[in-house]
């Protein structure tokens, strides 16, 4: 089987298709923006050096493995299908694994999350020859990877490894660190849709770049560039703090509402926000925030300040209250959740301006402004969104998800 690489590689990845077959390094380093290729390249390389080194497989991971099947798994799939070689491979999704029918070679997709699989893997035959870890920067840090290639780089000779991640806009993230400290037998590789060519990305996707790129030079940079723009450890840099005016508010003509529920020790959270979309701007208007309120009390209030007028987007871990709400007579909804719906959330928020008025909405702010990445021992701030002191924020959240919901689109 003969393939032509340089027809469904980016040019930009030449250099390192031609190491990774000499075996230059063992490690592999890819960071960039969106439509940088990073992950394709990865997908495409993979399969061939398992044609080419009879008695090996492979082993793809994420962080959580319920993320696999859209992701990683997708993209191997379109891999050896974009190889010509799609009859040469069989996909099961019980284990997650893709199947070389010629020698019986297998990709295998896992999640991090459980460790005692992952110690557990064992080959068919042969060894596990390479590993890729997609979204490296959701992994804990270093020694989380380390960890698991202990377990898995034994019984062979020659070993590669990747690591492909989008840059988490705080320069002091641990995988942004990791990247820039020398480490040997190790190739970095930086990339951004710039080096793709521009019929593989669509004129939606450049035209979408250029939005941003007018709109917000620095978060242009973040996500289209892949360049760590922050400075610190505050999950929002975007916020105006200033007193919001009565006449402001009265010109919010589009108004999101979102729901968080809560007792005790939990705090009950009520958001009421206004967006301008040209200006791609949040606006936080009013809130309801405390302990031990009833939804009797809760709707009673959203009613009495004549917050019917919008739907309400709550948590939908609790349609029970969710109904309690609807027979008051609220438009609630519960949220639609979904493998990443977080992650994808919480990024779409942040490349928002979200205007505060401490004396509106003071619980909201308190948050937001101290809403911060957490850090290992080592000072060394990790990937994730911590599950803490976020109930303000959760209904912010809720309040948006028809918005970003919309993958890929603009509203």
């Amino acid at each position: 089987m003969r393939v032509r690489l340089s027809e469904h590689m980016g040019p930009a990845f030449y250099d390192l298709a031609r190491d990774v077959f000499r075996h230059g390094h063992t490690y592999y380093d890819l960071s960039g923006g969106r439509g940088s290729l990073k992950s394709s390249t990865v997908s495409l390389l993979v399969p061939l050096l398992l044609i080419t080194h009879p008695g090996t497989h492979a082993l793809v991971l994420r962080k959580v493995a319920n993320t696999m099947r859209d992701s990683v798994f997708a993209q191997y799939s379109w891999a050896v299908a974009e190889l010509g070689m799609a009859d040469y491979w069989t996909a099961r999704v019980s284990p997650m694994e893709l199947v070389y029918r010629p020698t019986g070679q297998k990709i295998m997709f896992r999640g991090a999350d459980d460790p005692m699989k992952i110690k557990s893997i064992k080959a068919p035959f042969g060894y596990i020859a390479v590993t890729h870890f997609e979204e490296k920067d959701q992994f804990a840090g270093r020694e989380e990877i380390r960890n698991i290639l202990q377990s898995t780089m034994r019984g062979g000779d020659v070993f590669w490894n990747f690591e492909s991640y989008n840059p988490p806009i705080s320069r002091d993230n641990w995988a942004n660190l990791d990247t820039a400290k020398p480490m040997p037998d190790r190739l970095v590789h930086k990339s951004s849709y710039l080096d793709a060519p521009a019929q593989w990305l669509g004129e939606e996707f450049l035209a979408a770049a250029d939005h941003l790129k007018a709109a917000d030079p620095r978060a242009y940079e973040h996500e289209y560039l892949g360049v760590a723009t922050g400075t610190g450890a505050n999950v929002f840099e975007k916020v105006e703090v200033r007193r919001i005016t009565d006449e402001e508010i009265e010109r919010q003509d589009r108004i999101f509402q979102g729901v968080d529920w809560g007792w005790f020790p939990d705090q009950f959270a009520f958001l009421r926000t206004g967006y301008e979309a040209a200006q791609e701007k949040i606006w936080l208007l009013d809130e309801l925030y405390g302990n031990k309120l009833s939804n009797q009390a809760t709707a009673k209030w959203i009613k009495d300040h004549g917050y019917t007028d919008y739907v309400i987007a709550c948590d939908s871990a609790e349609p029970k209250s969710v109904d309690d709400y609807r027979g008051a007579g609220l438009p609630a909804r519960g949220a639609i959740k979904g493998p990443g719906s977080v992650d994808y959330g919480f990024k779409w928020l942040q490349t928002r301006t979200l205007v505060i008025d401490p004396e509106r909405t003071p619980a909201a702010y308190r948050e937001i402004m101290h809403y911060e990445y957490e850090r290992d021992r080592a000072g060394n701030i990790i990937s994730g969104y911590p599950d803490k002191d976020d109930h303000a924020i959760s209904a912010l959240r809720y309040a948006y998800e028809s918005l970003f919901n919309r993958r890929g689109t603009t509203a």
